[in-house]
């Protein structure tokens, strides 16, 4: 890496495929849909890849099939309902998740989440899993009237820890994470462990940095 982040007074990160691992969750939830209606299942590992599009991502797997096909609201709705039932039967952080997090928390270092996950689905898991009770913001992807790659949320989380744009870090393992934090004036990190997308060149994302381990955070900050 070679690389450290000097003067920054907080780190966000995306939430799936940064800290969580939801895919087992989300793949479930779309096997469930073809299951209801009778289709042969589909390797779990087949949804991995897509997990960080979200609901787009799982029926694209699930179904073939995309936004402006005419039954697609009515079916995201129905997987909505569906992860909503699920979404905390194997969805765990990924190893070092926990221990990074306490790590910045117990240095002083002012942490945040920015997903793009409505609040609906992101607030409960955060309840549930007691390593979120130190953030000091969770910006989903309702929050604000915009989504990533607009930095409208990532902007909204700096207000909210009080911390000047320019001395943030943003962790994501989407090209659109690296996208919203440029745009909101926040250094940026890839994290390749994560779902990255089909066909990902993350190299191309042009962030200040790359790591393939959680804790691995912590080689390019300095802690309070």
């Amino acid at each position: 890496m070679g690389q450290r982040f000097n003067g920054l007074q907080a780190v966000l990160f995306d939430l799936d495929g940064t800290l969580l691992d939801s895919a087992p969750d989300l793949g479930g939830a779309a096997e469930s849909l073809r299951e209801a209606r009778g289709l042969p299942p589909l390797p779990i590992g087949s949804y991995r890849a897509h997990a960080g599009a979200g609901a787009r991502g799982m029926l694209r797997v699930a179904f073939d099939m995309a936004p402006d096909h005419p039954e697609y609201a009515a079916l995201r709705l129905a997987f909505l309902d569906a992860y909503e039932a699920r979404m905390l039967q194997l969805t765990r952080p990924f190893d070092g998740v926990s221990t990074l997090l306490e790590t910045l928390s117990g240095a002083d270092m002012r942490w945040g989440v920015v997903t793009n996950k409505a609040e609906r689905l992101t607030h409960p898991i955060a309840r549930s899993l007691r390593l979120f009770d130190a953030a000091g913001a969770i910006v989903c992807g309702d929050t604000t009237p915009h989504a990533k790659p607009h930095p409208a949320p990532l902007l909204e989380a700096a207000r909210r820890l009080g911390v000047d744009p320019g001395r943030c870090v943003y962790v994501g393992d989407d090209e659109r994470d690296i996208q919203a934090g440029r745009a909101a004036g926040m250094r940026t990190v890839a994290a390749r462990y994560g779902y990255l997308g089909p066909g990902a060149d993350v190299q191309a994302w042009g962030a200040d940095a790359q790591i393939d381990a959680p804790l691995e955070v912590l080689n390019l900050i300095e802690l309070p």
